[in-house]
């Protein structure tokens, strides 16, 4: 009579050992989906903050008598540049000299922002904002920006000339671990709409005394000159204070 108690007991015992080997083998399964699924969506995240699709920039720079009263004005003249379709990307402030601002929006049109920089609405806008002195605009192609997030907000803003576009880009692109190594990241660069020998350069400081002292070294001289970087450069370090 024991006997098909036993039988029973053992086939139990197999069905139990049956279900969690499949539960295991699910488990396992699913573990794998998902560790790579992570590993994609990281690798697609990472490749997504680099822009490489041209987009129109202004970039604007100007001192300001009174920067709290200026951006009180500036943020309440939102309507008067979506109208000449332009649209806020980043407000800085400069490091060596805070009355000096930098600001840069997105064009719709670069020949209707042309426009609108010659405006007397404009002028009398600039000055009733406690703008000092002439502003300097620089209307910009921007063919690569490296939006990753928590980058340094200290900038500089570089521009320059060069002889040839591509053959400065080509050997740009191929030092980028020199300037990782001196303190900088690539943030974003382009060129004149009109003429792409007219360089912008956007880099974040990372250490501000190697950024320095890689700025005032031999080799960014003979880099520069290898790559066809002619006559002066201009440096504007600057403080990001908002992006929009």
């Amino acid at each position: 009579m024991n006997q098909p108690k036993i039988y029973f007991a053992l086939l139990c015992a197999a069905i139990s050992l049956l279900l969690i080997s499949c539960g295991d083998a699910t488990t396992s399964t699913s573990s794998e989906t998902d560790s790579t699924a992570n590993t994609n969506t990281l690798s697609k995240d990472t490749t997504s903050n680099i822009i490489t699709t041209p987009e129109n920039i202004v970039v604007v720079r100007y001192k300001v008598s009174d920067y709290a009263k200026w951006r009180s004005l500036y943020d309440t003249r939102d309507s008067m540049r979506t109208a000449n379709g332009l649209h806020n990307l980043v407000l800085g402030r400069g490091v060596e000299d805070t009355s000096t601002i930098m600001v840069a929006v997105k064009a719709d049109d670069m020949a209707k922002a042309k426009n609108f920089t010659k405006d007397a609405s404009l002028k009398s806008a600039l000055q009733k904002g406690h703008v000092t002195g002439t502003p300097k605009f620089n209307f910009t192609t921007v063919v690569y920006q490296d939006m990753s997030p928590n980058m340094s907000e200290l900038r500089a803003m570089t521009f320059f000339t060069v002889k040839d576009w591509d053959a400065w880009k080509t050997s740009f692109e191929a030092s980028r671990q020199t300037r990782t190594e001196n303190g900088l990241t690539d943030r974003a660069y382009g060129h004149d709409v009109d003429d792409n020998r007219k360089v912008v350069l956007v880099v974040a400081i990372n250490d501000s005394a190697r950024a320095e002292a890689f700025w005032n070294s031999d080799l960014i001289k003979q880099r520069r000159a290898e790559s066809g970087v002619v006559g002066k450069v201009e440096r504007f370090v600057y403080r990001v204070v908002q992006k929009y």
